[in-house]
């Protein structure tokens, strides 16, 4: 028996209406899965989660961290989970965490496979080396807090500071400086930044050029090639040991007595999780780093 006309009609236009409520309810139940209210025991892995958490005026529901967050100084009190990328799932579980929000690149892959079959909420917030992916890290923290609003303003005001950075860095008249970042020194053998790290992103984002494009990542460089990068500024983490070598030792390393920056002792040494972050602080890392190149 065919139906009639407004039959048809009568169940078409119910048919859009359970439609649109299982998209709604996709939706919600997608937007609950991002966000988590009631998580008060939360752990922060990886510093520019810490900074960001801190900076949206969440800190109170802050149980622990990792290694790398340091700031702000508050963080330090927080009972340690170990590093980033040495995690054991005991040490993080022994924290009873109801909610974890982490940094990409947190492992090894073990450990991360464990918290997830422990059904403890695990957030990845998204490395990106840029200003956009800064502020997509803070919208990605705001949103499994649950406090998007906040992060809205907290991006909102960090994004004008980087374009400032940005605009300082393009005002730069003299020949852009060639900056070559050393992260280790340890047996006497540089290595350093190459393309697609946070320290070729600061160093662009202050208005310098990375001394190196012939390979991607952290790697060692042999004497000769370091002498060929040819660096006006050699830029390190400002920490000692055998991987932060003395100004002394450091214009004395066959790979550096040849280069500009040996001829003029040109170094500049930072704070790692200030430059490398990466989080709420680096337009004016940019900025003191810009300044520290070509003068205030």
């Amino acid at each position: 028996m065919n139906a009639s006309p407004l039959s048809r009609f009568m169940l078409l236009s119910w048919a859009g209406v359970l439609w649109a409520l299982g998209v709604a309810l996709f939706v919600t139940n997608s937007h609950a899965a991002d966000s988590n209210p009631d998580a008060d025991r939360i752990l922060a892995l990886g510093g520019s989660v810490t900074e960001i958490v801190y900076a949206l005026g969440e800190e109170d529901r802050l149980i622990a961290r990792d290694t790398t967050s340091t700031f702000p100084a508050p963080a330090n009190d927080l009972e340690d989970v170990g590093y980033l990328r040495a995690l054991s799932p005991e040490g993080v579980l022994s924290v009873d965490p109801t909610l974890i929000i982490s940094e990409e690149g947190a492992g090894p892959p073990e450990t991360i496979d464990v918290l997830r079959d422990a059904a403890i909420p695990f957030v990845t917030v998204p490395e990106t080396y840029s200003r956009e992916g800064i502020l997509e890290k803070i919208r990605t923290v705001g949103d499994a807090l649950d406090v998007p609003e906040k992060a809205d303003d907290l991006a909102a005001r960090i994004d004008l500071a980087l374009r400032e950075a940005e605009e300082k860095a393009a005002t730069v008249s003299e020949t852009p400086k060639r900056v070559l970042f050393i992260l280790s020194t340890q047996g006497g053998r540089i290595m350093a930044a190459g393309t697609n790290t946070a320290a070729q992103a600061i160093i662009e984002m202050s208005g310098g050029v990375n001394a190196v494009a012939a390979f991607e990542g952290y790697k060692q460089m042999t004497d000769e090639a370091v002498s060929a990068a040819a660096p006006d500024v050699i830029l390190m983490m400002d920490r000692g040991g055998d991987h932060g070598a003395s100004n002394d030792e450091l214009f004395t390393m066959p790979a550096i007595i040849t280069t500009p920056a040996a001829e003029d002792e040109a170094v500049i040494r930072m704070d790692g999780l200030y430059i490398l972050g990466f989080g709420p602080r680096t337009a004016d890392a940019a900025i003191e780093l810009n300044e520290r190149l070509y003068g205030g």
